[in-house]
């Protein structure tokens, strides 16, 4: 991926929506870009698991979890099926675990941090609506990048 987020900012100016400097990478790619794909849970992860076993096409799945630490929202499994399916990565405001296996997976995953406890599985939630969190709102269709030096959010068509 030949992107840096710094010189989309520069180039971009204040169009370019930096994520507040909250999330880690897990993940076995340090950067990942696409288009942005949400869901909106709360210590349950049955919608989180629904996206991913879709096709990616190159997307990046955004899941806004409230920022609850109580429960681990993505996983090792999970990850490994983001990578099978052709996402590019996961961004969670939540937690994560199996972060051995996560650093393993060919995708990007960036969290707030680790849990070992399992979420949920009521199947509640919302897919594809805006989400905010981070100091930003991420809506479906946006393109997100994600690098060593943070994360930030382009309109799809500043980004073309």
């Amino acid at each position: 991926m030949a992107f840096a987020t710094a010189d989309l900012c520069d180039a971009h100016g204040r169009k370019a929506r930096v994520v507040e400097p909250l999330f880690r990478e897990f993940g076995g790619a340090p950067r990942m870009s696409g288009p942005i794909s949400t869901v909106r849970v709360l210590e349950d992860n049955v919608l989180v698991r629904s996206a991913l076993e879709e096709p990616g096409n190159g997307r990046v799945l955004v899941v806004d979890g409230g920022g609850s630490l109580r429960t681990a929202l993505l996983g090792g499994n999970l990850a490994t099926l983001a990578e099978k399916n052709g996402w590019a990565g996961v961004v969670v405001h939540g937690a994560v675990r199996d972060t051995v296996e996560l650093s393993a997976a060919k995708v990007g995953v960036r969290a707030l941090a680790s849990c070992p406890r399992k979420s949920e599985k009521r199947g509640e939630g919302s897919r594809d609506i805006p989400v905010t969190f981070g100091g930003i709102t991420f809506s479906p269709g946006e393109m997100l990048y994600a690098d060593e030096d943070g994360i930030i959010v382009l309109d799809a068509s500043a980004a073309g």
